[in-house]
């Protein structure tokens, strides 16, 4: 049993990882290529990964019972994926990823209404703390605000209800038919948009595996995120979640020569630590 843990923590911290290289990667191609083509090619790689299952798998990858929510949660990763690399274009990669946090408290306060979840003055102050820590990363006399702020706080909220609608399909759908209706569609609304998108230059060597990556990254991330929650418990797991922080922190000053002020570097560790207090509440409850 602890040999198991052990191996879900190493999967998870891969995965984490692997999310920080997509947003790196995200950024910098998007000083190249339009944000929607870039969507478009994050979708269509990890589609064809998730293909590779189908001969094992058979019908259990592609029959599903609830059709039409299974579009809706793919529909609402797209919007996250497009508002998330629109940030990127605009703000630093850490402070991006600290507000896009906000995700699992914004799903604190949602899961009242649409769950039926209780909600305690521990989720609230929580879930205050972590907005709290959104207006240090984007103070009015700070470096961080504008537009970018905006598709930021948009990509969390839209991931919030993403998560919740996961929560809603597990109880029927396994994670490889939910990543495979993702990726189609993801794909199938992307390929109507990108000819009005495709880029003008051709992409070089470097730019070419840089954009194959993202199906890889992202598809591979959440991959590893579920093996690793079937290998370790949740309650073991979800700390090492926020080593995506550390791992853009590391990214934004190796890749793009950025490295947080204090008072940012205070905004996103107040993130952290209302998530943080959030689990371990559920925890010992």
């Amino acid at each position: 049993m602890k040999n198991n843990r052990l191996y879900g923590i190493v999967l998870l911290v891969i995965g984490v990882f692997l999310f920080a290289v997509f947003d790196a990667s995200s950024k910098y191609l998007s000083q190249f290529f339009p944000v929607q083509f870039l969507v478009w090619a994050r979708n269509s790689v990890n589609l064809l990964i998730v293909l590779a299952f189908l001969p094992s798998m058979g019908r259990e990858l592609v029959t599903t019972p609830r059709p039409v929510l299974m579009a809706v949660r793919g529909a609402l990763l797209v919007v996250t994926t497009l508002l998330l690399i629109l940030a990127f274009r605009t703000l630093p990669l850490a402070e991006t990823s600290a507000i896009t946090f906000l995700a699992p408290l914004i799903v604190v306060i949602l899961a009242g209404p649409l769950l039926g979840e209780k909600m305690s003055l521990r989720n609230w102050l929580a879930a205050l703390g972590g907005f709290v820590g959104v207006l240090l990363i984007a103070r009015p006399s700070g470096a961080v605000g504008g537009i970018g702020v905006v598709y930021a706080i948009g990509a969390a909220l839209c991931n919030a209800f993403y998560q919740i609608l996961t929560r809603k399909l597990s109880d029927t759908e396994p994670p490889m038919r939910q990543l495979f209706y993702g990726a189609l569609v993801g794909t199938a609304m992307t390929t109507i948009l990108v000819p009005q998108y495709w880029p003008e230059q051709v992409p070089t060597v470097m730019q070419a595996l840089l954009l194959l990556s993202l199906g890889f990254t992202g598809g591979g991330g959440h991959l590893l995120l579920i093996r690793a929650f079937r290998e370790t418990p949740a309650s073991t797991l979800s700390p090492f979640l926020y080593l995506q922080l550390i791992w853009s922190v590391l990214m934004g000053w190796l890749v793009f020569d950025h490295v947080p002020d204090l008072i940012s570097m205070s905004g996103m560790l107040v993130i952290g630590l209302s998530g943080m207090s959030l689990l371990l509440f559920r925890w010992r409850r």
